[in-house]
């Protein structure tokens, strides 16, 4: 399923710009801190033009903090972050996601007494995404007609997968050139999953840039193009799926093979 073109038509300007980028995301040697204890250990990590990332690791050992101050929802103690060649430190979330750059949360963050169409609108109130909301919704249905088909039920409504679809259609919303997105398949039953990672890998075809965080490698294994392990606040292993695979010490952290 091609989608370019159908949202955020983008000028020539633009166009030349983006194409010039080589390294959307540029993680340099972080560290973040909740109060006295430390999280993030001097993580760096990279996301190329276009590349679907994933970054595995066992629970409660930082990835979802790292996404979380990639944008701007935690502060940094030391170190850079570089989206598309400019630095994001100090920046408000809000001009984050006009940046481009989207967090798709683990929760997902819903608004349950507003409809679908309510909570896809509140992804498009940033500058960049207010003029294009028509092609942005075009995209959304496109890839997910359930959407299309529900737009008038309210989210609490909506099953788990139904859920997932909105949180990342709410995140297209926004003109996004990049999502981080947090555990999505948590809570689904296996086909939901697969559907799901089959709609991200086609958002990824599509131009948007993906860091995605998961624990479980061979979920993730066919449609990454290179894959992080974090353990205890550091970037413990970084390759292909391929090398992730091979890897003894990372299937025995997540798949209990020794």
């Amino acid at each position: 399923m091609d989608l370019r073109g159908k949202s955020c038509k983008i000028t020539w300007l633009e166009k030349f710009i983006w194409g010039r980028v080589k390294i959307m995301l540029e993680v340099q040697k972080i560290d973040v801190f909740y109060g006295e204890i430390q999280i993030l250990k001097e993580v760096s990590l990279r996301v190329n033009n276009g590349e679907f990332v994933v970054l595995l690791g066992p629970n409660g050992h930082g990835k979802s903090t790292l996404l979380k101050t990639i944008c701007g929802l935690h502060p940094v103690e030391s170190g850079n972050i570089n989206f598309c060649g400019s630095s994001i430190i100090g920046l408000s979330p809000q001009k984050i996601v006009a940046s481009g750059l989207i967090y798709v949360a683990e929760d997902r963050h819903l608004f349950p007494e507003m409809t679908v169409m309510e909570n896809l609108k509140l992804g498009a109130y940033n500058f960049r995404a207010r003029d294009k909301i028509d092609e942005s919704f075009d995209f959304v249905f496109q890839l997910f007609p359930r959407l299309g088909e529900r737009k008038k039920q309210l989210a609490s409504t909506l099953s788990g997968g139904e859920s997932q679809m909105l949180a990342l259609g709410r995140g297209i919303m926004s003109c996004a050139k990049f999502m981080a997105i947090d555990e999505p398949s948590l809570g689904l039953s296996p086909l939901l999953r697969a559907d799901v990672f089959e709609k991200i890998t086609l958002i990824n075809k599509n131009g948007i840039g993906i860091l995605l965080v998961e624990q479980n490698i061979e979920r993730v294994a066919a449609f990454s193009d290179r894959v992080y392990l974090m353990e205890d606040g550091k970037i413990v292993f970084a390759g292909t799926a391929d090398d992730a695979l091979k890897n003894k010490h990372l299937k025995e952290v997540l798949l209990g093979i020794s």
